[in-house]
């Protein structure tokens, strides 16, 4: 059966049955239902970032662009009436060519929306993020927003979400105006939040870690380099732009040193923020499939376990930091 909500208020002791639609009271999708949504997005989940509205899509502009703490992008389309099964092909075509949007993209439509980086977006809205860990864009979700839902659409959404395990679900909101005059939003789900949540969690992943170095030949080591440092992750941009530069100039930098070149540098407005880029970095050259970072950056752990300090470039390795970074003597 299609999902439909319905809201009575207690009037003088008596039931009486609330009827209301956005178009009855003079409301708007795009003026007033886009613009309750964006003061507080938690009404479409709780771990849920939107990042971007009014985005355009090679198939017209979505709403709203959103982001999971897992780096999931969650598409989302609203309609101010309800939910008709051609809803479902819209979303799809839409996530058909988000699926390809790298980080770049991603960091404008972010930029636009909120005059800060998604890097720096994510940090500041999501707690315990290990921001380097996340794989952005992996997998996309669907999200369809509206008053009502065709009964097919509710169907097909329980049958891809079960069947194939598409991260898909259908929020249904309820808008009414009291009798004192109130404004009152409540919504449901057609795909429970636990089972929700429950997807979302399977895409994280755990990355082993190593201190132990490569042994590359300099020809790969140099391919492996000079691809990872440039492509477009800011940890990698760090590494290339601050740390090997530094680190030629330098026999050995402590983390307080370092994180007093990041200020200098203008990479950072402060050394606590100088902090966290760096343990992004040290998370990256930690990680088992960078060894090839490990075989030109040594490190040590004065201090705790956990926290890389004392970095250094290995000698027998400067002239190649060199050739790749294009320094001149």
């Amino acid at each position: 059966m299609a999902t439909e909500i319905k809201t009575w208020e207690i009037i003088k002791g008596e039931l009486t049955e609330i009827n209301t639609k956005l178009a009855h009271s003079g409301r708007k999708e795009k003026d007033d239902l886009e613009k309750w949504l964006k003061t507080n997005p938690k009404i479409l989940g709780d771990n849920i970032l939107v990042f971007g509205e009014q985005v355009w899509t090679k198939s017209g502009p979505l709403d709203y662009l959103g982001i999971d703490n897992n780096g999931n992008l969650v598409i989302v389309e609203l309609k101010r009436d309800k939910l008709a099964r051609d809803v479902l092909a819209q979303v799809i075509d839409y996530a058909s060519d988000v699926s390809n949007w790298d980080i770049e993209k991603l960091n404008e439509i972010c930029l636009t929306f909120s005059g800060n980086s998604l890097e720096d977006y994510i940090t500041d809205h999501f707690e315990n993020i290990e921001l380097d860990d996340l794989v952005i864009n992996k997998a996309q979700r669907l999200l369809l927003v509206g008053f009502s839902i065709d009964e097919a659409l509710s169907r097909m959404i329980e049958w891809l979400s079960s069947k194939y395990d598409v991260g898909i679900n259908a929020i249904i909101l309820n808008y009414v105006v009291t009798s004192s005059g109130n404004e009152l939003l409540s919504r449901t789900v057609i795909i429970p939040e636990e089972i929700e949540k429950e997807k979302s969690n399977k895409k994280k992943f755990t990355i082993p870690m190593s201190d132990d170095p490569a042994n590359y030949e300099p020809e790969r080591l140099k391919e492996l380099l000079k691809i990872y440092l440039n492509n477009k992750q800011w940890s990698s941009k760090r590494i290339k732009n601050i740390l090997l530069p530094v680190l030629l100039k330098k026999d050995k930098i402590t983390r307080e040193q370092l994180k007093k070149e990041f200020v200098k540098a203008g990479e950072a407005t402060d050394e606590n923020k100088a902090g966290y880029f760096i343990a992004l970095m040290s998370n990256q050259l930690g990680q088992t499939k960078k060894d090839f970072l490990r075989q030109i950056i040594n490190y040590e752990y004065p201090k705790y376990h956990w926290e890389k300090d004392n970095f250094s470039l290995r000698p027998e390795y400067k002239e190649l930091v060199k050739e790749i970074l294009e320094i001149d003597e």
